[in-house]
């Protein structure tokens, strides 16, 4: 510390000066509206690690889906009979229709449209979709199926922290998150700067001899400081997201003008033609493949196709590539003429926005690099919960003793304890309340004489049930015995999470499932992080044990 210009004091470390105010502020700044976004972006990057594998997880809850016969079974002339049979006879399917053409584990039929509109942006528990295929015989197949809700509802954990409720045509939880995020882009950089004076001394460094708070301390500053970009790019996308509405309409005005947003780069005026002169499908998936030779084609939805505004939307996928949707590029064209209406949403082919615009969503998604991008972006979700689970640690521990000693006093700082009980309910609460979903999940589809839409509505509400027990749970020990119930919160919440593998290995012993590389996947990675969080819980008890007079809320 020394005296600056006119007093100001600075403090110089590894040559770096910074104005004590200035970090006194940016220490206010950081602290207050890291709490004010933690609980929220905790909830949002833990699901967000797991959408990075909603596929296995769907694919393990459902281990017995019956499946008609998929499209990599059908011969070319199949398919087109399917799809035109269909068009043919159910009208419906003539609003939306799609034809899923890859071998995703959550595919169970060929083609699938809706009777009535669907809601794309909330959970459908009821909901129903048609689904069709040819016999071995030829003939056409349709039955309703209701499709599984447990990878919908981690992806609306993700989008939402499952805030329920609606603003216009959007959820509300999704809004919330995009104040989260640019609350969060704050504390960002109001941290960079706190860590400025001593990032060269401290920037690998943990002394877990000296305190507990000098611990979770170097940890959040050496896990926050390493993944930073991640963490720029993900706060600056998902404010877009949230906000896309208000800065399309800004961009339309000020960028675009009177030229479309979204494509229509030429084109032919609108005609309405009759379902009798669609194409068969092979022409189409053959004019996809000469556009975009370099991308598997993985599902092809027809739309409108009674009216002027009749379109394709082919999701295309390459690793290689960042792209525009959470795994997908689309290519746009009309189902009739077959010519391609927009390329803007194909990587190669965009203009300036579009270009960035995509980088952006590929950046935030990981829809690039395959698998080893999966598992990275994976650690950094779960390494980023560990940043705002810690930060508000931070804020609870560095207040411990003041508090102890008003509660000495008679007085209490409920601020404390409420933030304390608030963190151990939600961050645990979310954890545990994912892997009752899953159990649910599993459980219920091994049972055919449970209904899916009954199934959906289980998992739904298994999960909110233990995300309030949690909740509950967690705001009542802070009135209490904080650290004898924090740990044993750790505990249970590990012990739930490590019946996921055991329940893969008891449907196995009595022959309910098969055992595939999916199911070990999940179940390997459900007992690391079970254990985990046992052997945490372990560590906290010997912790609060020397240490009698220290609260345990971690």
């Amino acid at each position: 510390m020394s005296a600056g210009v006119n007093g100001v004091t600075t403090k110089t470390r590894n040559g770096i000066k910074v104005r004590g105010e200035l970090l006194k502020m940016y220490k206010s700044l950081h602290t207050w509206v890291g709490i004010c976004s933690g609980l929220l972006l905790f909830i949002g990057f833990f699901a967000g690690a797991l959408t990075m594998f909603e596929e296995p997880i769907q694919s393990w809850s459902t281990p017995q889906q019956h499946q008609l016969r998929l499209a990599d079974q059908l011969s070319t002339d199949e398919l087109d009979l399917l799809v035109s049979q269909v068009l043919a006879e159910h009208p419906a399917a003539r609003q939306e229709i799609q034809i899923n053409l890859s071998s995703d584990q959550r595919i169970t039929a060929p083609v699938s449209w809706h009777e009535a509109e669907a809601d794309h942006h909330a959970l459908d528990l009821d909901g129903h979709e048609r689904q069709a295929s040819l016999s071995e015989s030829g003939e056409l197949v349709v039955r309703d199926y209701a499709p599984g809700q447990l990878a919908e509802l981690i992806d609306q954990l993700h989008r939402s922290a499952g805030i329920p409720g609606e603003i216009g045509h959007d959820i509300l939880g999704v809004y919330l998150m995009g104040v989260a995020a640019f609350l969060y882009s704050i504390a960002l950089v109001s941290g960079l700067v706190l860590i400025l004076p001593t990032i060269i001394r401290d920037f690998v460094t943990l002394r877990p001899e000296k305190s507990r708070k000098r611990f979770w301390l170097d940890a959040h500053n050496l896990i926050g400081l390493t993944s930073l970009p991640f963490h720029i790019v993900i706060a600056f996308s998902v404010v877009v997201f949230a906000f896309h509405d208000q800065f399309y309409g800004a961009l339309s005005k000020t960028v675009y003008g009177e030229q479309p947003m979204f494509g229509g780069r030429g084109g032919q005026p609108p005609v309405v033609h009759q379902i009798e002169q669609l194409p068969p499908l092979s022409e189409l998936v053959a004019k996809v493949r000469q556009a975009a030779p370099e991308f598997d084609i993985k599902a092809i939805e027809m739309g409108g196709l009674e009216t002027p505004r009749a379109r394709v939307r082919v999701a295309l996928s390459n690793p290689d590539y960042l792209t525009r949707g959470a795994r997908e590029a689309y290519l746009v064209m009309n189902p009739y003429s077959l010519e391609v209406t927009n390329w803007d949403v194909l990587p190669g082919h965009e203009d300036g926005w579009s270009g960035l615009v995509a980088g952006m969503f590929g950046i935030h998604f990981g829809s690039y690099g395959g698998l080893p991008m999966q598992w990275l972006y994976f650690l950094l979700g779960i390494s980023g919960a560990f940043v705002f689970y810690s930060g508000n640690l931070l804020w609870v521990e560095s207040r411990r003793k003041k508090q102890q000693q008003l509660e000495q006093n008679g007085r209490r700082i409920n601020s404390v304890r409420l933030l304390s009980g608030l963190t151990t309910g939600v961050c645990l609460g979310v954890m545990a309340a994912v892997a009752v979903a899953m159990l649910i999940a599993r459980y219920a589809s091994l049972h055919s004489s449970v209904a899916d839409t009954t199934i959906n509505g289980l998992i739904v509400s298994g999960y909110y049930l233990v995300f309030l027990g949690w909740l509950v749970w967690g705001l009542l020990a802070s009135l209490w015995d904080e650290r004898r119930t924090g740990q044993q919160m750790l505990m249970v919440t590990g012990l739930v999470v490590l019946v996921i593998p055991l329940a893969g290995l008891l449907s196995l012993a009595l022959g309910w499932s098969q055992l595939s590389l999916t199911s070990v996947g999940v179940e390997l990675t459900a007992m690391v992080i079970g254990l985990g969080l046992v052997y945490g819980s372990r560590r906290l008890a010997a912790k609060s044990a020397a240490r009698p007079l220290e609260l345990a809320s971690a």
